[in-house]
């Protein structure tokens, strides 16, 4: 790994570590950490009651990885665009400020997908909405999202994009396996359940 991939990785991995989820709800002297399952995403978030905070944690976790892939795919080409989404992805799942105990990433993979392959990360958040307007649970949502991103961003001629995606459907379904274990005993909360 070269030097500039060094620095995108690492640029990419700092934004992704960007708690904006624990920073907001911090600032109205909630602890996200301590509400529902203790996860700094926005589904979390949302269990506070406040759908603006919600809502910003969405976009700000999106908003990370969409912003470290074009950064580095304007300064430094595709590949490293892919590498620094991949890596916002990662900072935002296993961020180093919080002993790598992150949020399970489903925003900044959406991220990710829109800057990178704009259909594909489209496709994906139409099937995030989808999923969980149907089931009323996020986590199925978010899951088949993950899937969608790369099979779509394959099927548009976008391989390398393609594989990266799929490398982070697979962490990201590995980070709901809790989630899994709970729809499948019927204990997984839906949307709007505090």
């Amino acid at each position: 790994m070269g030097t500039s991939s060094l620095l995108w990785a690492g640029i990419g991995y700092l934004l992704g570590s960007i708690p904006f989820g624990l920073l907001l709800t911090r600032a109205i002297g909630i602890d996200i950490r301590r509400v529902g399952s203790g996860n700094i995403g926005t589904t979390n978030v949302l269990r506070t009651g406040n759908k603006g905070l919600a809502a910003a944690t969405l976009l700000l976790d999106a908003g990370k990885g969409a912003v470290a892939v074009l950064i580095a795919r304007h300064y430094g080409g595709l590949e490293a665009g892919m590498l620094a989404g991949v890596a916002a992805f990662i900072g935002h799942c296993y961020p180093v400020w919080l002993k790598f105990n992150g949020g399970k990433g489903v925003a900044t993979l959406l991220g990710v997908a829109l800057a990178a392959v704009p259909l594909a990360g489209l496709a994906a958040l139409l099937t995030w909405l989808a999923g969980a307007l149907a089931t009323r649970h996020s986590s199925v949502g978010g899951m088949a999202a993950a899937v969608a991103a790369p099979v779509v961003a394959l099927a548009l001629g976008a391989p390398h994009s393609a594989a990266a995606l799929a490398v982070l459907a697979v962490i990201l379904i590995w980070k709901h396996r809790d989630n899994i274990a709970r729809l499948r005993a019927g204990t997984e909360s839906r949307i709007g359940q505090k």
